[in-house]
C-alpha cells in the first residue's frame, strides 16, 4: 500500500495485496533465480559496515537523527510465528521455476519452460538460506566483470562456454570478459558496430530486449551507454545463466517465449535482440516474432545474429543444410515484411530490421489483426498470431502512439499515455505532482539510509511502481530499479515504459507469503522500506519478527501527526547451516 492520493485517481486495494511501496534490496527479484547475498572474508565494504558490536544491523542506518522511533503498542495476543530455516538444498529454490514440476508439463511451446507455481499445500513456509561463505557482490562497476563463486557456485558454464568468452573461473571469482556466442570479440565490439546503424548514442535508444540472454552481457555493457535492456532466459541447463546477470548487477528475470505473452506492456522497448537465441522465429506461423512486435516501440529496431544469418558460412558447424537455412532466412523476413518491419542492415553474422513508426506506409498485405481490446492484458494470457493493431495516426510521419524525448528528457517529460488522457484519473498536472512527491520521499528515505543513491544497493524493487517516480527520483548508473506493477492495480507500466524505465507485471498473494517471498529474494543486509499506516505497518512488523529482519519505525517526514509512518527492515546476515552468525571468518 502507497500512499493514497485522491488526486492521483489510483484506487484504495487491501492491505493484504499492495502493501509494499518500495523494496530497496540488493536482490534477486520476483521471477528470476534466487540472488544470495551478505557478506565474507575479504570483503572491505562488509568489514566496514559490521565492525561496531551489533554486526546484524548497518551501522550507517541511522534511524534515530532524524526521525522519531514510534513505540507500537499492540493488544495482548500470541508471540509471533517463528520461520525456520529451510534445507540447505532449497539454496536456489526458484518456486515457479522448480525442475521438477517443470517435467511434468508438455515441451511443446516450451511450456514445460514457462512458470508453473506450486499449490498451496507444497508451498515452502520457511526461509531459504544463502550459500555458506556468500560474500558482498562487488560493487558496480567492478560487478560487471566479477562475482564470487561462492556467490553462484555453478562451473558448467565455464567449460560449456569456455571458447566463445562467456564467463571464467579465476581462484574463487568468476571473471565475465564481455563475450558471446556471436560476439566472441566482446561486446563492446558487437554494440559499436550496432550503433553504425541504431541511434545508440544519442539517446533516442533507451530500453533494450534481450531474448535469450546467457549471462546479460549484451544487457551489462549497453549500460555505459545509458541504455537499459531487460534480459530474459529460460532456467535450463544452461546453469544459472540467469542468477549470474543479477549478481553481476545487469537486470535480468527467467522467462521464455512459449505458450505464454511476455509480462510486458505492448509498444515497451526501442530495440530487441535475439542472439544465437534459438527461437524457432518461423514456427506457429511466425506467433515469436509477433510477440516481439507486440512489445516493440514504431520505429524500434530488431536485431538477429546467429542462424540463419551468415547460412554460407555456417551451414556445416550448424548441421543443417543450405536449402533449409536460405528458406529460413527468406520466411523471417517475409514475415517482417508483414508485420511492417524494414531490413536496414546484413553484413557478417548481423541482421538489422526497423518497425516503421506507423502502419500507414506498410508495402505489403499485414499479418492478420489481433482482435483483443487490451493489446497489454498480458498476464497468464496466450500469445495469439496475430499482429497487435497501432494506435491510429493522421499522417504519415506521426508515431503511433506518441513520439518520445530523447534520454534523459525522456524521463521527466509527460507520457504520450497520460498527455493524451489514456490513464484514467491521471493528468499531466497530477503527474507532475507524484513525481515531485517520490522525490520528497526519496530525500527521506536517504536520510534514514545514507547508503541509498551508492553501489551499496544495485539490484532495487519498487512493489508498486505506479508511475515510475521512485525509479525516476532514483535515477543513477549506480543503480537500476526493476518497477513491479501488481496485475490487480491500474496498469501504468506502460507509462513506465515511455518514461526510458523498465518493469514488469506480476501478482502479489497474502501478506505472509509476500513477505516469505521478498525474504527469499532479498540479499541478507538488503534493506526493505514500507510506508502505510501503524495498523497495517504493525502487522507486517509482527510476521518479520519472526523472520530475522530487524525493524524500526519512524514518523512521515512530515511529522509525528500524519497516520502515515514509515517502516525499516533490514535482514539479518545468515548463511545454510550457520544461524545468524555475522562474523568475518564465516
Amino acid at each position: 500500500m502507497g500512499t493514497k492520493h485522491s488526486s492521483m485517481g489510483f484506487k484504495t486495494r487491501s492491505p493484504l495485496y499492495i502493501f509494499v511501496v518500495i523494496c530497496l534490496c540488493c536482490l534477486f527479484y520476483i521471477l528470476g533465480a534466487w540472488q544470495k547475498s551478505g557478506f565474507g572474508k575479504g570483503d572491505g565494504i562488509a568489514i566496514q559496515m559490521t565492525k561496531k558490536t551489533d554486526c546484524n544491523i548497518f551501522t550507517e542506518l541511522n534511524f534515530e537523527t532524524h526521525h522519531n522511533y514510534v513505540e507500537i503498542i499492540e493488544p495482548s495476543q500470541p508471540k509471533a510465528k517463528v520461520f525456520k530455516s529451510c534445507h540447505v538444498k532449497y539454496t536456489d529454490y526458484t518456486p515457479c521455476q522448480e525442475q521438477d514440476r517443470a517435467m511434468k508439463f508438455p515441451r511443446e511451446n516450451m511450456i514445460y519452460r514457462e512458470r508453473h507455481c506450486p499449490p498451496e499445500e507444497e508451498k515452502l513456509h520457511c526461509l531459504i538460506p544463502a550459500p555458506k561463505g556468500y560474500k558482498t557482490p562487488f560493487p558496480w562497476p567492478k560487478g560487471r566483470d566479477y562475482v564470487h563463486y561462492a556467490n553462484v557456485p555453478h562451473k558448467s558454464l565455464t567449460v560449456e562456454k569456455a571458447v566463445q568468452n562467456w564467463v571464467q573461473f579465476q581462484g574463487d571469482v568468476f571473471k565475465f570478459p564481455g563475450g558471446g556466442t556471436m560476439f566472441p570479440q566482446g561486446a563492446d565490439a558487437y554494440i559499436d558496430e550496432l550503433a553504425s546503424v541504431i541511434p545508440i548514442a544519442d539517446g533516442s535508444v533507451r530500453t533494450a530486449l534481450d531474448t535469450g540472454c546467457g549471462v546479460a552481457s549484451w544487457g551489462a555493457y549497453l549500460m555505459k551507454r545509458n541504455v537499459l535492456a531487460m534480459s530474459f532466459a529460460p532456467r535450463d541447463n544452461h546453469e544459472a545463466q540467469v542468477q549470474f546477470a543479477l549478481e553481476r548487477g545487469v537486470p535480468a528475470v527467467i522467462g521464455v517465449l512459449g505458450s505464454i505473452r511476455l509480462p510486458f506492456p505492448s509498444r515497451a522497448f526501442d530495440m530487441a535482440q535475439c542472439s544465437r537465441c534459438l527461437i524457432p522465429w518461423t514456427a506457429n506461423d511466425g506467433m515469436y516474432l509477433m510477440e516481439v512486435d507486440r512489445v516493440l516501440r514504431p520505429g524500434g529496431y530488431w536485431i538477429l545474429s546467429g542462424p540463419p544469418i551468415n547460412w554460407k558460412t555456417y551451414y556445416q558447424t550448424w548441421k543443417r543444410s543450405k536449402a533449409d537455412l536460405e528458406a529460413e532466412q527468406r520466411k523471417i523476413e517475409e514475415l517482417a515484411e508483414s508485420l511492417c518491419w524494414e531490413k536496414k542492415y546484413e553484413k557478417g553474422d548481423i541482421a538489422i530490421f526497423r518497425k516503421k513508426v506507423n502502419d500507414k506506409n506498410c508495402h505489403m498485405k499485414s499479418a492478420s489483426v489481433c482482435e483483443s481490446k487490451d493489446a497489454d492484458d498480458v498476464w497468464y494470457k496466450e500469445m495469439e498470431t496475430c499482429k497487435t493493431p497501432l494506435p491510429k495516426v493522421s499522417s504519415a510521419n506521426e508515431v503511433a502512439g506518441g513520439g518520445l524525448k530523447k534520454f534523459p528528457e525522456r524521463l521527466h517529460a509527460v507520457p504520450p499515455q497520460i498527455a493524451e488522457g489514456l490513464v484514467e484519473g491521471v493528468t499531466a498536472e497530477s503527474f507532475e505532482e507524484d513525481n515531485k512527491l517520490l522525490r520528497k520521499h526519496v530525500h527521506a528515505y536517504k536520510r534514514i539510509n545514507k547508503l541509498i543513491g551508492t553501489t551499496r544497493y544495485r539490484n532495487i524493487m519498487d512493489m508498486n511502481a505506479r508511475l515510475g517516480g521512485f525509479a525516476a527520483a532514483l535515477e543513477s548508473p549506480k543503480s537500476w530499479v526493476m518497477n513491479v506493477v501488481p496485475t490487480i492495480a491500474k496498469n501504468t507500466l506502460g507509462v513506465i515504459y515511455e518514461r526510458g524505465l523498465i518493469g514488469i507485471y506480476h501478482d502479489w498473494c497474502n501478506l505472509e507469503d509476500i513477505l516469505l517471498e521478498m525474504d527469499r529474494i532479498l540479499r541478507p543486509e538488503g534493506t526493505v522500506i514500507f510506508r502505510d499506516e501503524v495498523d497495517v505497518l504493525n502487522k507486517v512488523k509482527k510476521i518479520t519478527g519472526g523472520m530475522r529482519w530487524d525493524t524500526k519505525m519512524m514518523d512521515h517526514e512530515d511529522g509525528p501527526l500524519v497516520p502515515e509512518k514509515i517502516l525499516v527492515a533490514v535482514k539479518q546476515y545468515w548463511v545454510g547451516g550457520t544461524g545468524n552468525s555475522t562474523s568475518s571468518d564465516q
